[in-house]
């Protein structure tokens, strides 16, 4: 049995915190692991700006639900499942992906959790567990399964390596220079194409 793992941010909803900045205009909730490389500093800054901005995680789930999926995304999904099993391993939030994942049909979703208090605001983060993408590559191997990933970041890579097949989605340049072993598609014919043809060869 083959099952196809894909990143959430990048490939099927655009880049939460990126949107989200641009929806709240507060430029600082840009940043992302490329501009901070330890995640706890980078979550436990944003939590602040939330906090000192008075967001709290209704209002943050209504920009998200406004957001909607990239375009295609859900067909793309859809035709997908009709022939793979398929898992969204993200390191987002669940509180924050429900909405676009009821825009998707609901499919299965690997992610974290956000705490929140009586009135709503984001108090702190808490990881399902470290290098989930890639241990949940590992733990499905381990169950006797092939895996087809595909991703579009750094984040992204740890889990295409330990993949029997790993794709990439609308890379950054310098992820394609730095990983060339992995195919690169630029639209969802492409990524479904490469998914194909990894089934057919693993």
């Amino acid at each position: 049995m083959q099952i196809v793992c894909l990143d959430l941010e990048g490939v099927l909803v655009p880049e939460i915190w990126i949107e989200f900045s641009k929806r709240t205009g507060i430029p600082e909730l840009r940043r992302t692991t490329r501009d901070e490389p330890n995640y706890d500093t980078l979550m436990k800054g944003r939590l602040a700006l939330l906090s000192q901005h008075k967001l709290g995680l209704p209002d943050i789930q209504k920009v998200i639900a406004d957001m909607g999926p990239m375009p295609g995304a859900k067909a793309f999904l859809d035709d997908l499942r009709q022939r793979f099993q398929v898992i969204i391993l993200s390191d987002t939030f669940y509180e924050f992906a429900m909405p676009l994942m009821q825009q998707l049909g609901m499919p299965t979703l690997f992610c974290h959790k956000l705490e929140a208090d009586a009135r709503g605001m984001l108090v702190n983060y808490h990881l399902r567990m470290p290098e989930q993408k890639r241990e949940s590559v590992k733990a499905l191997k381990a169950l006797n399964f092939k895996v087809i990933a595909a991703g579009d970041s750094y984040n992204d890579t740890a889990m295409l390596g330990v993949a029997h097949a790993g794709i990439l989605f609308r890379p950054p340049e310098n992820v394609i220079r730095e990983f060339p072993q992995y195919p690169v598609t630029m639209d969802y014919g492409q990524l479904e194409a490469e998914i194909s043809k990894a089934s057919a060869r693993i």
